[in-house]
C-alpha cells in the first residue's frame, strides 16, 4: 500500500521580519543624506579594533558543496531512506535543534559580540556562544545540540573552530549524517556594514573522504527587529493515508502534467508535475526548497486542489480543462506558476 504523507507542520519562517518596530531606526549605523542606511560604508569596529559583527542578520539558503562520492556508503544509504520518508525525521520537523545543518545558516539572526564571547541568537530560539577568551576545545566534549565554539581573529576575519555535536542532527536539508567526531570551521567576514559572509567547512573522516561545506551571505536588516519562528507540530503529528479526499480520473490528472516555473518570493522556482500510477508527483527544483523536501506526493482535496507534504497546491484550467497555471499556497501567500508550453 503506497504512503502519501501530508504535513500538518505551518513553516512561520518566511514572515517578514520588517512587520515590526518600522518607526524604530536602527542606532549608529551610517546613513545617506535621505536618512537610508549606507550599507557599504566601512564596517564597523569595536574597541580592540577588529569588525563589530553585531546587528540583525538575514540571508538565502545557501548550496552546499556535496557530493555523494565523497561520503560513505552509510551516509548515501540514510540520505535515500530519509528521502523515502519525506524527510520527516529532518531535525526541525521534530521541534528540535539543527545544530549545524546548511540550511538554517539561512533565516534571521541576532549577533551580540563583547570581548571574551559573541552570542548567535536564532529566530527559532536556540542560540550559540563562541568564547573569545583564548581558551582551548575540550578534547573530549559531551555531545550537545549545537556544539561548542571558540573563536579568534585572523586580521579582520573571525575564525571559529567548533566540536561536541551529537548525531542527531543533519548536514543539509537533504539527509546528509555526520558522527560525533564532525568538526567545523567557520570564517565570518564583514566587508562593509550590510553584508556579513561566512563559509563554512565540515570536517568528518568517519562519514566523509574529505572537507566539504558551504557559503551563506547574509545582510543587515536596518531598521527593523526578527519575529520569532517556532515549530508548534512535530512531524510525528504527520499523518499517513493511502486514500485522497476525493477521486479524480486519470485522464483529468493527466492534464495537469507539465513543467511549471515563477518565482517564490525572489527566489526562482521549478515544479515538474508528473503521473506515476494514477498519482501526481510535483518535482520541486531551485533556490529555498527547505520545506519538506523536493518530492511531493499530491493527495487531491477536490479535482483542482491538491496538498502537497502540508502545502496547497491549485490548477489553474481553461474551458478545456488543461492546466495553463500552478499556485502554490503557503503560509507566505500564494505563488502563481505558468505552464510551460
Amino acid at each position: 500500500m503506497r504512503l502519501f504523507l501530508a504535513a500538518l507542520i505551518l513553516l512561520v519562517g518566511t514572515i517578514p521580519a520588517g512587520a515590526q518596530w518600522l518607526d524604530r531606526r536602527t542606532p549608529d549605523i551610517p546613513r545617506k543624506p535621505d536618512g537610508k542606511p549606507n550599507l557599504t560604508a566601512p564596517a564597523p569596529r569595536g574597541p580592540d579594533g577588529k569588525p563589530d559583527l553585531a546587528g540583525v542578520w538575514n540571508g538565502p539558503v545557501p548550496e552546499t558543496g556535496f557530493d555523494p562520492a565523497n561520503a560513505q556508503p552509510w551516509v548515501n544509504d540514510l540520505v535515500g531512506q530519509r528521502q523515502q520518508e519525506y524527510h520527516k525525521t529532518r531535525p526541525s520537523y521534530l521541534c528540535l535543534p539543527s545544530g549545524p545543518e546548511a540550511d538554517r545558516a539561512a533565516g534571521w539572526r541576532r549577533i551580540l559580540q563583547a570581548p571574551t564571547a559573541i552570542a548567535i541568537l536564532n529566530d527559532d530560539l536556540t542560540y550559540r556562544v563562541i568564547f573569545m577568551d583564548g581558551r582551548e576545545l575540550e578534547a573530549s566534549p559531551a555531545p550537545s545540540w549545537m556544539g561548542y565554539s571558540v573563536g579568534r581573529w585572523d586580521g579582520d576575519t573571525l575564525i571559529v573552530e567548533s566540536v561536541g555535536f551529537n548525531d542527531k542532527t543533519w548536514l543539509s536539508r537533504y539527509g546528509q549524517a555526520h558522527t560525533e567526531a564532525l568538526r567545523t570551521r567557520e570564517r565570518y567576514r564583514r566587508p562593509d556594514v550590510g553584508h556579513l559572509q561566512v563559509e563554512v567547512t565540515f570536517t568528518d573522516p568517519a562519514a566523509y573522504a574529505k572537507p566539504w561545506g558551504f557559503t551563506a551571505e547574509m545582510a543587515l536588516a536596518a531598521d527593523t527587529e526578527m519575529l520569532e519562528s517556532v515549530c508548534e507540530r512535530s512531524s510525528d503529528q504527520w499523518f499517513s493515508s493511502s486514500d485522497p479526499v476525493v477521486t479524480v480520473a486519470p485522464d483529468v490528472l493527466a492534464r495537469y502534467v507539465g513543467v511549471y516555473r515563477g518565482f517564490y518570493q525572489s527566489n526562482k522556482r521549478t515544479i515538474e508535475v508528473s503521473l506515476s500510477g494514477g498519482q501526481l508527483i510535483a518535482k520541486i527544483i531551485g533556490a529555498a526548497v527547505t520545506d519538506g523536501g523536493a518530492m511531493r506526493p499530491l493527495i487531491p482535496q477536490s479535482q483542482t486542489l491538491f496538498n502537497g507534504l502540508g502545502m496547497n497546491y491549485q490548477f489553474i484550467v481553461d474551458d478545456k480543462g488543461v492546466a495553463t497555471d500552478l499556485v502554490e499556497i503557503h503560509i507566505s501567500g500564494p505563488s502563481r506558476f505558468p505552464k510551460e508550453p
